[in-house]
């Protein structure tokens, strides 16, 4: 049984029918909405840039958040090593095996957990 903010608990089931209808009725919305409405430069230019925003918001939060509390770990230093690679113009793979080699490098010499 999970619990909810402040209310009744609320079975595992029962949290996965009420996500599947939430999104269910947030692509139906989106079909709803005419398309003059999506059109607006101002709208295409935030629709653009969502998928960005909202990436890195889950890699920051991923890379810079333990238990809720910020820590700048291996993690962190293997992020600022790929964002090196990247403005290095290295390819993607060896942007991720930069990434891995320095978190797993610190990790093992005990300098970062």
């Amino acid at each position: 049984m999970a619990l909810t903010a402040g209310g009744p608990p609320m079975s595992d089931g029962v949290a996965v029918i009420v996500g599947a209808l939430a999104a269910f009725a947030l692509k139906l919305a989106g079909y709803l909405v005419p398309a003059r409405l999506l059109s607006a430069p101002r709208v295409v230019a935030v629709l653009r840039l969502l998928p960005v925003a909202l990436l890195a918001a889950l890699v920051s939060v991923q890379t810079l958040a333990a238990d809720g509390v910020l820590t700048l770990d291996a993690r962190a230093a293997g992020v600022a090593a790929a964002i090196a690679a990247l403005l290095l113009r290295a390819p993607f793979l060896v942007v991720i095996a930069v990434a891995a080699a320095v978190a797993a490098g610190l990790r093992a010499s005990g300098a970062a957990t």
